[in-house]
């Protein structure tokens, strides 16, 4: 707990990590409708895909923070000598990013729905597979940070290593959405994106402590 208060504070006192992927999230979506028309119907068809694709660019952009500023000042290799496991710092950290960049766009998704012609029941629908997708990118972005982080130009390769992951991700999460649109029942997915969530926070925080062990040494 007293290190998942430490990063929550490191990361309120930056308020661009939580600013800057809200701004970006709000801006895509008001925009689109300058693009593809103000149709009610078709925005309405094509809402879950836009929240959830400006949701996952949105999210990669902070994610290489989540070990850069460890890298940059020697803490990261401290963390190596804690006597705390690293796998539960990399848990804590993948946490601490989630509820700075993830839990923000989780709760003003159902008012970006709403902008864009969905209605009261499909808005929550979607939050609710945010909920559920959100932390799971995290965990797979957690992976690439791990590799990339002591890269100088890390970003563009970190996106190329967590997007092919979140493509399932991005499927099942805009699948349940449109079943709830047309008054389908959304469990199986909800399900699916539960077992995404269960087995990246199972097995991911393993693998980033591993990747980090081999950028460090």
């Amino acid at each position: 707990m007293p290190l998942l208060i430490r990063e929550l504070r490191l990361a309120w006192r930056n308020g661009a990590e939580i600013l800057n992927p809200l701004w970006f999230f709000l801006i895509v979506i008001t925009l689109f409708p300058f693009g593809v028309g103000t149709d009610p119907q078709m925005l309405a068809q094509i809402a879950p895909g836009v929240v959830w694709v400006a949701a996952l660019l949105a999210a990669l952009l902070v994610m290489d923070r989540m070990f850069r500023d460890d890298w940059l000042d020697g803490s990261l290799e401290q963390m190596l000598l804690l006597p705390t496991p690293l796998v539960a710092v990399v848990l804590v950290k993948i946490i601490a990013h989630w509820l700075m960049t993830g839990l923000p766009l989780m709760i003003v998704s159902p008012l970006a729905a709403l902008l864009l012609g969905m209605n009261v029941h499909d808005a929550v629908v979607l939050a609710l597979t945010l909920l559920l997708g959100t932390p799971t990118l995290s965990f797979l972005g957690a992976i690439g940070v791990g590799l990339t982080v002591g890269l100088k130009r890390g970003g563009v390769l970190l996106s190329l290593l967590v997007l092919p992951l979140a493509v399932s991700v991005l499927i099942f999460g805009t699948a349940a959405v449109q079943a709830a649109a047309q008054g389908l029942p959304v469990s199986g997915y909800m399900a699916i994106l539960g077992a995404f969530l269960t087995a990246s926070a199972t097995l991911c925080p393993f693998a980033t402590a591993a990747a980090l062990r081999l950028t460090v040494q």
